[in-house]
């Protein structure tokens, strides 16, 4: 392994590029569409022999550039971070990134596109969706569905069997309880829904 595109020159897309480094990718090279001292993603599409990995924390912009790279035949890599501890019965979906010292047990499906941020833990039998952003030190206990576009803020806990829905933001140091239903921003201890997202 010697070169990558790292889309997102952001915070986050430094942060990936760490892992990407870990993993052994020699040569970081960032593109980002809004940053005038990179390459766009037009100025490389032409270079789809060199895989990408997506630095961007924002979901659905996520989802949107994955989709881009996926037309132009990129081929799409997954990061797991040498210190992650994934159990061999999980499944990891293409073009996720795995944080350092982040956990996940036995059975749980992780789809593609999704971030695992640092020193998270997804207990067994969970099912997180496309484009899903679980933040930092967040637990899901067992059993937990996080469906696609939700952000799970730093700090979060949710407890075994439930389920959130899709396109949720769920605010910092939350205390999931019970089921959230899709489109909506909710937080507190315990977690309650504040407003609905309208698109």
């Amino acid at each position: 392994m010697s070169d990558i595109f790292i889309y997102g020159a952001s915070g986050h897309g430094e942060v990936v590029s760490d892992v990407a480094k870990a993993c052994g990718y020699k040569n970081i090279i960032f593109i980002d569409d809004g940053k005038s001292n990179f390459q766009s993603f037009e100025d490389v599409k032409s270079q789809n022999h060199i895989p990408i990995a997506f630095g961007i924390g924002e979901n659905r912009t996520r989802k949107k550039l994955f989709q881009n790279a996926e037309n132009s035949f990129f081929e799409i890599v997954t990061l797991i971070h040498p210190s992650a501890v994934i159990s061999s019965t999980c499944s990891i979906g293409i073009g996720s990134v795995i944080m350092p010292n982040v956990v996940v047990n036995a059975h749980s499906k992780i789809a593609k596109g999704v971030i695992l941020n640092s020193s998270c833990v997804i207990e067994h039998d969970n099912i997180i969706e496309n484009f899903v952003h679980i933040s930092p030190n967040v637990s899901l206990a067992g059993n937990v569905t996080i469906k696609e576009l939700s952000h799970i803020g730093i700090g979060s806990s949710v407890i075994q069997g439930l389920e959130i829905g899709a396109k949720c933001i769920v605010g910092a140091g939350s205390v999931v309880v019970r089921n959230i239903k899709s489109g909506v921003v909710a937080y507190g201890n315990p977690c309650k829904i504040v407003k609905e997202i309208h698109e």
